[in-house]
């Protein structure tokens, strides 16, 4: 049945088979690349995707996976950043940091409630130069960032 499919196409066939892996793996990158400091709006990709008539579960799926791996990095590089002497090449103001890394203490976990939005990725690294714990850290992380492709996937079915 056509509406089971993934993609767009409705034809079986290497040539659409090829079509489903580009576009999941163009999601999937888009995710990922929005979940680091890198500029990325993947919630535009999910839409371009979703009205070119990819079902929108499988976008949430790959959408999430790849930002919560996107997150994972970030994460890391948090905590390895002081380790690797880069963090007096970020030209950061030690008050600055020393308040960034106050307020992190304070939040944790529930600061990362706002991970989703713009600028999330600093509380992301922040987590890990905390030396957050990776068992508490994964499920918030993916929590939030699901639920926000939920969201936008049910907003973006109510427009189309």
């Amino acid at each position: 049945h056509a509406s089971h499919r993934t993609g767009p196409a409705n034809r079986p066939g290497r040539h659409n088979m090829m079509l489903e892996n580009a576009g999941l793996g163009g999601m999937f990158l888009a995710g990922f690349l929005a979940a680091t400091p890198l500029p990325m709006q993947s919630e535009l990709v999910l839409l371009a995707l979703a009205g070119a008539g990819w079902g929108l579960e499988a976008l949430v799926i790959v959408a999430s996976l790849g930002n919560v791996l996107g997150s994972c990095v970030t994460y890391a590089a948090g905590r390895g950043i002081e380790g690797a002497g880069l963090l007096s090449r970020l030209s950061l103001p030690p008050e600055k940091l020393d308040r960034a890394q106050n307020w992190f203490r304070r939040w944790g976990a529930w600061s990362l409630l706002l991970s989703w939005a713009p600028g999330g990725d600093v509380l992301v690294a922040l987590a890990g130069m905390a030396r957050m714990p990776l068992a508490r850290f994964l499920p918030v992380i993916a929590l939030v960032k699901t639920a926000r492709y939920i969201l936008f996937a049910w907003l973006t079915s109510a427009a189309l």
